[in-house]
């Protein structure tokens, strides 16, 4: 088993370690908070415990190192696992800036390291589902795209909304379609703390023509966790907050004009939900990162394709303070 050691255990750590505690022989746990760390022990004896990341790269037997810390320290911490000599996955996003995810890209490849960011939506079956319909051509040539996350918390200090939930929809959108954008464009409100906007729109257009949307909120009665993708011969609607259902198909599109108002007549045909395993997601991007680090990273297509998410959330963020 690949001998891994991982950072973070507060929050959405908590989870992750649990699953590579599962896949990996688990070397060290980090974390500065002694109580977690002390919460940690029994649960995984055979790991050494540590608050400094430092001493746990000095390990040359570590692989791996998973980092799940808070956003802010992702890209330091993962620079230096690479510098270290250690494959990396990092949660989203690994960087708040394009040059600095630039730079961790580069790095793993000079060095021939894994650099995996950890954008969990990719590995939902409903959404490898919905990838499967656009690139097959079942719903014809997509027009637009547009995703719904929204709830009434948790208020984040250290991010605002399009970081810290756009990364999600973002990296979806930029996966089905293939493409990075050339238009992106955003506003937002900072309605409880200065500066950090709690409720942001965004605008995204591709060269192929076709266009996103983004509602992002801590501020909404609803809790949603929806992407929609419309199709000039049928439309589909991937709900994770659907028990059953998380993908829905409507056979739904525009048909011909009509001769007497003027008007367009839609064709409306089977509404149907096809069968979605219900594989953990982290589970899934937990075992592709290890088969990276056994098998090696290849084309680096995951550390590109998380550049190309911050280099969007760049130009995003740039949109949103200008607007501002």
């Amino acid at each position: 088993m690949t001998r891994v050691a991982h950072a973070g255990v507060g929050g959405w750590g908590s989870n992750v370690v649990r699953v590579v505690g599962e896949l990996a022989d688990l070397a060290w746990v980090c974390d500065t908070d002694e109580g977690r760390l002390a919460e940690y022990g029994p649960r995984y004896p055979q790991a050494r415990l540590t608050a400094s990341f430092d001493e746990l790269l000095a390990d040359e037997d570590v692989e791996a190192v998973v980092i799940a810390t808070p956003v802010p320290t992702h890209y330091q911490l993962a620079r230096q696992a690479l510098e270290a000599g250690k494959h990396v996955f990092v949660e989203k996003p690994p960087a708040m800036r394009g040059e600095e995810m630039e730079e961790l890209v580069e790095l793993a490849e000079t060095r021939g390291l894994v650099l995996m960011p950890g954008h969990l939506l990719l590995y939902h079956p409903g959404l490898a589902k919905v990838k499967e319909l656009v690139d097959s051509g079942a719903l014809g040539e997509v027009a637009c795209v547009y995703g719904n996350r929204q709830n009434l918390g948790v208020i984040r200090s250290n991010e605002n909304a399009l970081w810290s939930l756009g990364v999600h929809d973002l990296s979806v959108i930029l996966w089905l379609l293939g493409e990075e954008p050339t238009e992106a464009v955003a506003y937002g409100m900072d309605y409880l703390q200065k500066g950090i906007e709690d409720v942001v729109f965004c605008f995204l257009r591709f060269p192929s023509g076709k266009v996103a949307h983004m509602h992002l909120s801590w501020l909404d009665p609803h809790k949603m966790r929806r992407m929609t993708v419309v199709g000039r011969e049928k439309m589909v609607v991937f709900d994770d907050m659907e028990l059953e259902r998380k993908v829905t198909v409507y056979e739904k599109a525009p048909w011909e004009p009509a001769s007497t108002y003027g008007e367009w007549r839609t064709r409306t045909g089977d509404i149907f939900s096809p069968k979605i395993a219900n594989d953990e997601p982290l589970r899934l991007e937990l075992q592709h990162f290890l088969r990276l680090v056994e098998e090696g990273p290849g084309d680096h297509r995951e550390a590109h394709d998380g550049l190309a998410v911050v280099r969007a959330l760049d130009r995003l963020t740039v949109s949103l303070r200008d607007g501002r």
